[in-house]
């Protein structure tokens, strides 16, 4: 259980898991984005599909884990125009680790091809596009990547705002040390 004195081992690790997973995924999604046609393309796809469906596993767990014991509490006083822009991308947050491996499995089936996990087909391919479905898939996985990045990058420079000038130990506690 979570306390505002320090996250449970299930929320911390979660937390690193899934954030971890999308990071490398959207790594792997920039090198594919780069990459010509090819039979490497096509490998690092299918890690990039595996990579995305463990996140979705994982993040299913985590928000699981997160409805059950709410939001971390802050640690220090925080502004109301903070707290809200937090709020949202925290909540952001949780709803694209669901949204970006849906609309690539999304993307996908549009497209006709298989879904792949650890190099075997979860879904087969059918070779029938399905235009609407291909087309929500492409907006969300590739609006929603780029959003997921601006996220990230106000997440970590939160996180770096409480542990370099607030010193309130928020990233410590994310980190599983107890605080305050």
């Amino acid at each position: 259980m979570d306390t505002k004195q320090q996250l449970s081992k299930s929320s911390v690790t979660l937390h690193w898991l899934v954030g971890l997973g999308m990071i490398v995924a959207m790594v792997m999604g920039l090198t594919l984005e780069e990459m010509e046609r090819s039979p490497e393309k096509f490998d690092l796809l299918k890690n990039h599909m595996t990579i995305g469906l463990l996140v979705l596993i994982f993040a299913i767990w985590r928000i699981v884990v997160r409805i059950k014991n709410g939001l971390p509490q802050p640690l220090s006083e925080v502004p109301a125009g903070q707290k809200l822009i937090s709020k949202i991308v925290l909540t952001f947050l949780l709803v694209a680790t669901l949204m970006m491996p849906i609309s690539g499995i999304f993307m996908q089936i549009g497209e006709g091809h298989a879904v792949y996990f650890f190099g075997m087909e979860l879904i087969a391919k059918s070779g029938t596009e399905v235009a609407w479905l291909e087309t929500m898939g492409k907006i969300g996985h590739g609006l929603g990547s780029k959003l997921v990045m601006l996220a990230l990058f106000l997440h970590i420079a939160a996180s770096l705002k409480h542990a370099i000038i607030a010193k309130d130990g928020t990233l410590s506690r994310m980190l599983g040390k107890r605080v305050g």
